[in-house]
């Protein structure tokens, strides 16, 4: 069944691309509208004469001349085209390469980097850790840091600016207690936003720390917050597992 939902997902998204082609196959060909350009211009010609619109030396000589250019189309058209064959192939290519070639990738593509039968792979687990010259440098850091008095004003700044160096670099533990050192210092919504986000990442659900963060969070939010709705549906969430017993 899955594979049938694929292939169905696989035609629907190729059918104007199919319908394209289609329409490029019914175009008319220049021989096609030349023909008929010059049969037309003939059956006006004769009107023009009946109605003495054109004398006699003009209907003919403007008689030959179309009718030269209606032989000369007809006979590079009717010509043997020795090319026809690879004409007419080239003109497939495009359906075969729309038909064939995108459905094909997509699914080299799939199975390169998922498969049904694939295990979970949760967050944690696909976090690249630092390399040993990035580790050194946030260790430096972590140093510096450590040494500011808590009441210089960058003391808050450092443990801030610290964390989100260590959350982007995968040092969860280390990130969550800069952080908790920051909003001791000074409680600030966004931070604490910031903070039980990465808690429940951490945890896999929202613990009760998480949970009294984004009521804190909530309570002392501007009224304008953008992020008032989704904390509310964070507290709902985490109030919904604590009532659960979670």
């Amino acid at each position: 069944m899955f594979w049938l939902g694929i292939l169905i997902v696989a035609g629907v998204a190729l059918l104007p691309a199919l319908y394209g082609l289609r329409r490029l196959r019914r175009r008319v060909d220049a021989r096609d509208s030349a023909l008929t350009l010059y049969r037309g211009q003939l059956a006006e010609l004769d009107r023009d004469r009946d109605l003495g619109l054109v004398s006699g030396d003009e209907y003919g000589a403007a008689r030959i001349e179309i009718q030269r250019r209606l032989l000369a189309a007809d006979e590079s058209s009717s010509a043997p085209d020795l090319n026809e064959g690879a004409s007419r192939s080239k003109r497939f290519l495009p359906v075969l390469a729309v038909g064939f070639g995108i459905p094909l990738a997509a699914f080299c593509l799939y199975i390169v980097n998922g498969h049904p039968s694939l295990p979970p792979q949760p967050l944690s687990s696909r976090q690249v850790k630092p390399d040993a010259k990035a580790m050194a440098m946030i260790q430096k850091l972590q140093a510096q840091v450590s040494t500011i008095p808590k009441d210089n004003p960058t003391y808050e700044t450092g443990h801030v600016l610290l964390g989100q160096i260590e959350a982007r670099a995968g040092l969860t533990s280390e990130a969550i207690a800069d952080w908790k050192v920051a909003l001791d210092t000074h409680f600030t919504p966004e931070l604490a936003i910031q903070l039980a986000e990465l808690q429940t990442q951490k945890d896999g659900h929202i613990s009760a720390n998480s949970l009294d963060l984004y009521r804190r969070a909530l309570a002392a939010a501007p009224a304008d917050a953008q992020w008032r709705m989704a904390v509310e549906a964070r507290i709902a969430v985490g109030e919904h597992e604590e009532n659960n017993g979670q």
